[in-house]
C-alpha cells in the first residue's frame, strides 16, 4: 500500500512538474517559490485577491517578452485591466525595485561574490518612442527621436540603476541623474565608462559619489568590432535586454514606467538562473533511497 502510495505520488508529481509551463514566459514551480515571498501581502482592508497572483506575473512577464499590449494579451491570463493594474501599483510602491535588488544580492552570493558590488560599469543606450511618450528628444549624435536608457551594472552584468529620460539630454547630464540614486551602494568605489562621460563629470562623481571613474577609450588605430576591456559587460547587459520585445522601442507613457520595464527583464532573467542553481545543488544531493525526486516547489 505505502509502495503504491509512492509510485502515484511520484507519477503525478513528474506529470505536474512536467507541464507546468503553458508560455515560455511563465513562472515554473521553482522560479514562483523564489518570487513569491518578495511580493507585498494582501491589505488588511478592501477587495480580497481574485486571481492567482502567479498568473498575474505571468502576464507581465509574457507582455515584457514578447511586446504585445495590455489589452492584446492572451485570454487564459487574468483581464487585462487587472494585470496592468498591479503593473502599475508595484512600480509606485517601488516593488519591482525591491524585487530586482534582491534578487541580484541572492545570486552574486551563489557567485561567491559581495552581496554589495564594490566596482559597476556606466552606458546609455537611445531608443524610438511612440507618439504616447509624455517625454523625448532627439540625440544628434545616434540621431534618435526618443528616449535614452542610463543603466549601471556590476560585474556581472546585473542591473544597480536604471534611469530613462529623453534622448536630448547630454549623457553627462544623465549620469548625474543616474549617480545621484546610488546612495545604497556603500560599496561602490570604482565606475567604467567610455569618452561620452569624459570631462567635469569625473570630478563630480569623485567629489559626490566618492568613487573613481575610469573612462575606457577605444583605440583610433584599429579598424572595426572590438572588445573594450569591462565595457563590454554593459553592452551584454544592453544585449540581453534587447531580446525583450517591448523594451525594443520604448512604448510607455511614462519614463518610470520604462524604468519599470527594464527591472522586469532583468528580475525574469535573475529569476531563471537562481532556479538553475537551485536545480543542480539538488541534483547534486541525491535521496536516502537512491531515487531521483521530483519536487513541486523546491
Amino acid at each position: 500500500m505505502l509502495m503504491a502510495l509512492i509510485i502515484v505520488t511520484t507519477e503525478r508529481a513528474k506529470a505536474e512538474y512536467a507541464n507546468e509551463k503553458t508560455y515560455t514566459t511563465d513562472l515554473s514551480n521553482r522560479e514562483w517559490h523564489i518570487i513569491e515571498p518578495l511580493l507585498p501581502g494582501a491589505k488588511r482592508l478592501g477587495r480580497k485577491i481574485a486571481y492567482c497572483r502567479r498568473d498575474i506575473l505571468n502576464a507581465i512577464f509574457y507582455l515584457n517578452r514578447n511586446g504585445c499590449t495590455w489589452r492584446d494579451l492572451p485570454g487564459d491570463f487574468p483581464p487585462y485591466g487587472i494585470v496592468s493594474h498591479y503593473y502599475h501599483a508595484w512600480r509606485r510602491s517601488g516593488v519591482w525595485q525591491v524585487i530586482n535588488d534582491t534578487l541580484r544580492m541572492r545570486l552574486r552570493v551563489t557567485q561567491g561574490r559581495h552581496e554589495q558590488p564594490s566596482a559597476a560599469c556606466l552606458d546609455s543606450q537611445s531608443v524610438k518612442t511612440t507618439e504616447i511618450a509624455s517625454s523625448r528628444g532627439y540625440d544628434a549624435g545616434k540621431k534618435v527621436k526618443g528616449r535614452k536608457r542610463h543603466i549601471l551594472v556590476d560585474t556581472m552584468g546585473l542591473l544597480l540603476i536604471v534611469v530613462v529620460h529623453a534622448a536630448s539630454i547630454q549623457d553627462r547630464d544623465g549620469a548625474k541623474l543616474m549617480l545621484a540614486k546610488a546612495g545604497h551602494l556603500t560599496r561602490l568605489t570604482h565606475i567604467w565608462a567610455d569618452g561620452a562621460y569624459a570631462g567635469e563629470l569625473i570630478h563630480w562623481v569623485k567629489t559626490a559619489c566618492q568613487c573613481l571613474p575610469e573612462i575606457v577609450k577605444r583605440s583610433d588605430k584599429l579598424k572595426g568590432f572590438q572588445v573594450l576591456p569591462r565595457r563590454w559587460v554593459v553592452e551584454r547587459t544592453f544585449g540581453w535586454l534587447n531580446r525583450y520585445r517591448r523594451l525594443a522601442k520604448d512604448y510607455e507613457r511614462l519614463p518610470e514606467s520604462s524604468e519599470a520595464m527594464v527591472q522586469i527583464a532583468m528580475i525574469r532573467l535573475m529569476l531563471a538562473r537562481l532556479a538553475r542553481k537551485h536545480q543542480v545543488g539538488q541534483q547534486q544531493q541525491p535521496s536516502q533511497s537512491g531515487e531521483a525526486t521530483y519536487p513541486l516547489a523546491a
